[in-house]
């Protein structure tokens, strides 16, 4: 079987390097470079469709006045998007579940389900830019985390399986009631919403349960249900974490992997074992999701150059300073370090097709997203080398799939 792509684009505002950016500040209010790179989306989005690629998706990011992930609301963007291509899927990697109110993102997304006739698929992340977080979030009390094991993060993880498991019960069930450690519904909880002025025909012609015999709202029907009542595909973002990937194997969600690939390796296994504990018989690398920054050119020194001009920028300033193995100091060799990294797929066609069989020989994953600094690295680049990986990789990976899938035992 051919993995699935996922064509991810942030947007990341361009500028000439960092110090472009600082004499730009704040970059992220530039409506008329906004505009631009929001238009300049679509024309990618169009040609994707037209190269055959599965889907594409967007992020939940707030507040990056420096312009490097300009993402606040992808719903809207999947709902223009939808009404542009003709067969590709839309989605999102993803909310973040833990600072959202998980009634509204039931709603939106079942909409963007129906919008697309089921061509949607939806992802959530735990969060943790505490710039956006903590304040977006702070009604549930949550706050950025990393996975290292304390008590924030426990908590961190608490609210978003709680408000996940929610979600996916506004999707299925007629009438609700949400009684979580965080968030409840009917509220008060304990009494419901006393008094409802039109009980009679909620009682009468609403869902079963809603009404009690005093005129109270004791349950809650979200409409609309998801497109013929079916879960979209949904995807989790994990890390390292094996809590995280434990968590999607017992309930058949997607991990999307930002990590090395030994990680990944033994991650899907993991997923395979924790499934089967629940009765739940998944080959290797069955809903997985493996997420790689690429970059295709006719020789290393172009290589070098692309990393320099659309990678250092944000991935020094940003990604730095949010996750630990990834350094900020200004006298690294960035360029070597992000080709080290382990999340990139860079070199020339030869090189990134060999690397991807190796990955996809040991792990066949269902899914392969691609991450581009859209718009720091130009609509014609990203198009480019989107068309080489398409045409002159992914077939390769196709005929890799033949080996026999590995089952999870009984």
């Amino acid at each position: 079987m051919r993995p699935k792509v996922i064509l991810q684009l942030y947007p990341m505002i361009p500028a000439d390097g960092e110090e472009g950016r600082k004499r730009a500040r704040p970059l992220g209010r530039n409506a008329d470079l906004y505009q631009t790179v929001l238009h300049e989306w679509m024309d990618i989005i169009k040609a994707a469709d037209e190269m055959g690629v599965w889907g594409a998706s967007t992020i939940e990011h707030h507040l990056h006045s420096e312009g490097y992930e300009v993402g606040p609301n992808p719903g809207v963007l999947n709902a223009w998007w939808a009404g542009q291509v003709k067969n590709m899927h839309v989605g999102a990697l993803g909310y973040v579940a833990a600072a959202q109110d998980p009634i509204r993102v039931a709603e939106e997304t079942a909409i963007l389900d129906h919008i697309t006739r089921g061509k949607y698929f939806v992802g959530f992340a735990r969060g943790y830019q505490s710039r956006w977080t903590n304040i977006i979030g702070q009604f549930s009390g949550t706050v950025a985390t990393v996975s290292d094991g304390s008590a924030s993060d426990q908590k961190n993880r608490d609210i978003f399986e709680e408000r996940l498991m929610m979600i996916l019960k506004c999707w299925e069930e007629d009438a609700v009631e949400l009684d979580g450690n965080f968030y409840k519904a009917p509220f008060p909880y304990d009494t419901g919403v006393a008094g409802y002025p039109a009980a009679r025909i909620a009682s009468e012609a609403g869902a079963h349960g809603e009404i009690d015999a005093q005129g109270n709202v004791r349950k809650i029907s979200v409409v609309p249900p998801t497109y013929k009542k079916r879960r979209p595909p949904v995807f989790v973002a994990t890390s390292k974490s094996p809590e995280s990937v434990a968590f999607c194997a017992r309930h058949g969600f997607h991990p999307t992997h930002f990590t090395k690939f030994d990680t990944i390796r033994q991650m899907a296994q993991l997923y395979v074992d924790e499934a089967a504990k629940t009765g739940k018989r998944f080959a290797l690398g069955e809903r997985q999701n493996i997420v790689r920054w690429p970059h295709i050119a006719g020789s290393a020194a172009e290589v070098d150059q692309m990393i320099r001009d659309y990678d250092i920028d944000i991935y020094k300033n940003f990604y730095g300073p949010f996750f630990p193995q990834f350094p900020t100091d200004p006298n690294t060799d960035f360029v070597k370090n992000i080709r080290e990294s382990g999340i990139y797929t860079v070199g020339t066609v030869d090189e990134v097709r060999d690397e991807w069989k190796r990955m996809y020989d040991q792990v066949p994953s269902e899914y392969i997203t691609l991450i581009y600094h859209f718009a720091q690295q130009p609509k014609e680049s990203v198009l480019k080398d989107l068309e080489q990986f398409m045409t002159k990789v992914l077939p390769h990976l196709e005929a890799a799939s033949s080996a026999p899938a590995v089952q999870a035992a009984e």
